[in-house]
């Protein structure tokens, strides 16, 4: 159904994996948020397949909430997957995605929807100015991490902007449209050039539970932002050949001048790092081939990433069947992207 056939005009996705400690503050954040802007509204919360009492919180919701549709997924297929189900279901006009710890604050949505309305705007990113709730390590990672996707992606992607955003039924349905396997949204959304704006706002601690996204699942997120965004690793990989390949051509320089001048002395410690240097090399170049060859192969199988179980909204089980099998997201981590 369209935005014009059920006339909802916002749709909130909220991905959530174990997030039964911080629902009910969710709940008595965002309902009243969602109320004050005056429209019709619906809550697609997606359940990526929890294993604690996640599910049964929200069954208890929805006996006092109307709008909360619940899709719950088959198994947990990861943050960007479970984000994509919610974005091919949701039914708004306009449709904004949030995390359910709230780090991200749920007032700012009535923020972005009128900002979009006033300026006729397709995407309207919730951008961090202060990050003081983080630790100084993710700080400097994040840092790190938004610099490099810039550089990869260009300066309309805005610093600090997770999945915290608000997009018009346009660019949902042009991201419906892209044949990545692996997607990130942080990148595709602005690689798609739509009018965009910004909302501001203060990090905020998460409300309740562990965080879902520890430094494994940060370097994952980065190598799935990098590798599927620019061919620059095997422009490396090109270059630490050629540069090895310099770097032999002087120590055989050197080693035949040595040898004509009668210095050569038997010795293991040239060999050893000159075998180190291009072992190292071989291997880094290895490892880079195979994670493109690794996505090729991923995007050649076309497996849809998630199954869903139940929809609320229709009231019986569902299935991959109406969705594309290009939906999809990273590998499978039940974890947020929280960079």
């Amino acid at each position: 159904m369209t935005s014009a056939s059920t006339g909802i005009t916002l749709s909130v996705v909220i991905p959530m994996y174990n997030e039964e400690e911080a629902l009910p503050a969710l709940a008595a954040r965002l309902r009243p948020a969602l109320e004050g802007t005056a429209v019709r509204y619906e809550v697609v919360a997606v359940d990526d397949g929890s294993r604690d009492k996640t599910a049964a919180v929200l069954a208890d919701l929805r006996e006092t909430w109307p709008e909360l549709r619940v899709v719950r997924l088959r198994r947990n297929s990861g943050h960007q997957a479970a984000l994509t189900a919610g974005l091919h279901r949701a039914r708004g006009a306009y449709v904004a995605s949030i995390d359910a710890d709230l780090q991200d604050p749920p007032e700012k949505i009535a923020e972005m929807l009128a900002l979009a309305r006033r300026d006729g705007l397709d995407i309207v990113y919730g951008v961090r100015t202060d990050r003081s709730t983080d630790t100084g390590f993710k700080r400097r990672t994040a840092g790190v991490y938004y610099g490099l996707m810039r550089r990869l992606v260009g300066k309309q992607m805005p610093a600090q902007a997770g999945d915290f955003r608000l997009l018009s039924r346009e660019a949902v349905e042009a991201l419906k449209q892209l044949p990545d396997q692996q997607r990130v949204y942080r990148l595709l959304v602005p690689w798609l050039g739509f009018p965009s704006g910004e909302v501001h706002y203060q990090r905020e601690e998460r409300v309740a539970g562990e965080t879902k996204y520890p430094l494994s699942k940060m370097i994952g997120l980065a190598v799935d932002s990098i590798t599927g965004f620019s061919a620059a690793p095997l422009r490396i990989a090109t270059w630490l050949g050629v540069t090895s390949f310099f770097a032999c051509l002087g120590l055989l320089v050197f080693s035949l001048v040595a040898y004509g001048e009668g210095k050569t002395v038997p010795g293991w410690t040239s060999l050893f790092v000159g075998l180190l240097f291009i072992g190292a090399v071989q291997l880094i170049c290895v490892g880079l081939l195979g994670e493109y060859i690794g996505r090729i192969y991923t995007a050649v199988q076309r497996r849809p990433t998630y199954f869903v179980g139940y929809d609320s909204a229709e009231g019986t089980a569902g299935d991959a069947a109406g969705d594309s099998p290009a939906m999809v997201g990273p590998r499978h981590e039940g974890e947020r992207a929280g960079v």
